[in-house]
């Protein structure tokens, strides 16, 4: 013979176990929102940022690694010039660039240098 409380209370506890479950799953969303997909559109912020902030005149570090000066700026490309050649220019495109060193940074960090040699 089987009890009917047994059975109306396990019917219960089944309906609590559910909404428990929902809950978790809500939780794991929201930590993966805060671990995952926000750090990751605060860098695209801040990467599109650089990219309108770039000026002919600013030298830049390359994905690939290499330095060099911007001297023209389109749409989505722009044209580098590396090295002290002068003749090696290179279209690419703006997604290439992984830095941006203004000319007024530089100059920045020359006279601080300058000034802790000093002391």
């Amino acid at each position: 013979m089987v009890n009917p409380v047994f059975l109306s209370s396990s019917s219960s506890s089944g309906a609590g176990g559910g909404l428990v479950m929902i809950v978790w799953i809500v939780i794991l969303f929201v930590f993966m929102y805060f671990l995952m997909i926000r750090p990751q559109q605060k860098e695209t912020k801040k990467k599109n940022a650089l990219m309108e902030s770039l000026a002919v005149g600013d030298t830049v570090l390359t994905t690939s690694g290499f330095y060099g000066t911007v001297i023209d700026i389109d749409d989505d490309t722009i044209i580098v010039e590396f090295g002290s050649n002068k003749n090696c220019r290179i279209p690419m495109q703006k997604a290439a660039i992984a830095a941006v060193e203004k000319p007024e940074d530089a100059v920045k960090d020359d006279t601080d240098d300058k000034k802790a040699k000093a002391k």
